[in-house]
């Protein structure tokens, strides 16, 4: 069993905004869908909340569609997506974007008529005295994905808490020998690539498998998040194949930082191999390469960490 279910937009309620519940909220996907599918233009005054890509995309699209965009609020001190999105998508087209800001109200009566925007605290509460009203008729929310996993969990399958997807091993295999997982089920992707890619290794693997050309280690190596990494996957490594040079991990920052170099760690301390990078964000994905030269039969533990450079 493949799981390949991908991931939905958090909705108004998931994030709860306070305020009435008037005509023209949308998630970013659906505006996106309803202009470049259904034709329909979803608003003229727009606030969007969030900088996720696809909310930065539709501030641009809304634009070019003769929309008015106030702003875009983000409730980070940094964007949540990616930076050629953030200059190509509200840099070049002077739409504000505003960091440490939240929407803390919705108001309007057939249809949205104002939204209360505050700033926020570092434990992300809204700062009282710092209210504004912006006037608009849509507010567009980019507020995050979640995998589709509710079926995962029928299943039994455990979860990883920060990814919100199954825990695997390099293979993409869950803790249920047989079912695999792979893309945005998996954990949210910003680029289509990296989805390809790991439906691609899901697809060699499976087969592999069905043929039963699997030959396990002695003990499974386990990869942990260090300093200023919020997740790796795959979480653990199982399986010695022959001819095989490195396996690509994956993963993500909790915060940017430049100048950096990114450390993977053995259980004693010792640097197995370094990779520097120039620059690292949230809103895109890291990716290195662990060399299968560097995996003994007595190494237990991998953390990977950040460290300036």
């Amino acid at each position: 069993v493949v799981l390949a279910m991908g991931c939905r937009e958090r909705t108004r309620e998931a994030i709860a905004v306070p305020g009435s519940r008037p005509a023209g909220i949308f998630t970013a996907g659906t505006a996106q869908r309803y202009i470049n599918i259904e034709g329909y233009m979803p608003g003229r005054e727009v606030v969007v909340l969030g900088s996720g890509d696809i909310g930065m995309i539709m501030a641009r699209r809304m634009t070019l569609e003769g929309a008015r965009v106030k702003a875009v609020l983000e409730i980070m001190p940094f964007s949540t997506g990616l930076i050629r999105n953030k200059v190509q998508c509200l840099d070049d087209f002077n739409i504000p974007l505003k960091f440490n800001h939240t929407i803390t109200r919705i108001e309007g009566g057939k249809r949205v008529e104002k939204v209360t925007v505050a700033q926020v605290d570092k434990h992300l509460q809204a700062i009282p005295g710092t209210e504004e009203e912006i006037s608009c008729d849509t507010v567009l929310l980019s507020v995050g994905l979640i995998p589709e996993n509710e079926l995962t969990s029928e299943a039994g399958i455990k979860l990883d808490p920060v990814t919100r997807g199954p825990i695997v091993n390099e293979n993409r295999e869950t803790e249920i020998e047989g079912i695999f997982a792979c893309g945005n089920v998996l954990h949210v992707h910003d680029l289509a690539d990296f989805v390809t890619e790991e439906g691609e290794i899901v697809g060699r693997v499976v087969g592999e498998y069905l043929k039963g050309n699997r030959k396990f280690r002695s003990q499974p190596i386990k990869i942990f998040p260090g300093d200023n990494i919020a997740y790796v996957v795959p979480q653990h490594i199982d399986f010695i194949v022959p001819g095989r040079k490195k396996i690509k991990l994956f993963m993500r920052v909790k915060k940017p930082e430049e100048r950096v170099k990114i450390n993977l760690i053995d259980d004693k301390g010792r640097v197995l191999t370094a990779y520097k990078k120039r620059i690292v964000t949230p809103g895109e994905m890291v990716s290195v390469f662990l060399p299968e030269v560097l995996l003994d039969d007595k190494l237990k533990n991998i953390t990977i960490s950040i460290k300036r450079d």
